[in-house]
């Protein structure tokens, strides 16, 4: 399993249209993406207008070629992208330890 990491900046006055609009997005768009296994999306409590976006995806290919390179890509952008203050760093993450 492969975690996607975005760090997404808005501006602070959008927060409820954005909120709806990246659930919506993963719910309807991403999550029928191939691989896709869950998201998860986090509100800074230090930073008014960050958010980290988590998603689980089977593989890195899942979501760097399979869901990147497809039409959904743009549908998913559409919704989300114009609340970007700027663009999203996103990395991939492999699980190394965890605890239950």
């Amino acid at each position: 399993m492969i975690l996607e990491h975005a760090d997404i900046r808005i501006d602070p006055a959008q927060a409820a249209a954005f909120e709806e609009a990246i659930e919506r997005g993963a719910r309807t768009v991403v999550s029928k993406a191939k691989g896709f296994q869950g998201f998860k999306v986090h509100r800074s409590i230090e930073t008014q207008g960050r958010y980290i976006l988590t998603i689980d995806w089977d593989t890195l290919e899942d979501h760097t070629v399979g869901f990147r390179e497809s039409p959904a890509f743009a549908e998913w952008r559409a919704i989300v992208g114009p609340f970007f203050a700027q663009a999203p760093v996103v990395e991939h993450l492999e699980l190394v330890c965890m605890s239950a």
